[in-house]
């Protein structure tokens, strides 16, 4: 049984590895050119073109992280804002809690702005 699921299997791999070989020059020839980073480098300088690959994915990394912290404030703030709703917590809170949050935001994006200087 095993002989002859084997006999019937290798016919339909060469016939499909053939395929592939014949074809791959096609499948290759529509992908798309390689975006260069922001600070482009000449033709073969490839530690440069590194460098700027890394810068880029530095600062995207940096503005996930502001986007993790924002969203990490919004539901601080919103959660103090329902707990003085219901009488959990008093309303200076709320707003003790905004003003924090706003100067953190600040600061994360002061920070944010002087990475992608040094970057």
């Amino acid at each position: 049984m095993l002989k002859r699921l084997q006999l019937t299997l290798y016919p339909k791999l060469l016939a499909a590895a053939t395929g592939l070989l014949l074809f791959s020059d096609q499948l290759v020839a529509a992908l798309p050119t390689a975006v260069a980073p922001s600070n482009a480098p000449k033709a073969g300088d490839w530690l440069t073109l590194i460098k700027g690959y890394a810068k880029d994915a530095g600062l995207v990394i940096g503005l996930v992280l502001a986007v993790v912290a924002f969203l990490w404030i919004a539901w601080i703030s919103i959660s103090k804002f329902n707990e003085a709703r219901t009488g959990k917590a008093e309303w200076g809170e709320v707003g003790l809690t905004a003003v924090v949050a706003a100067g953190v935001m600040i600061f994360i994006s002061y920070l944010l702005t002087e990475a992608s200087n040094v970057i």
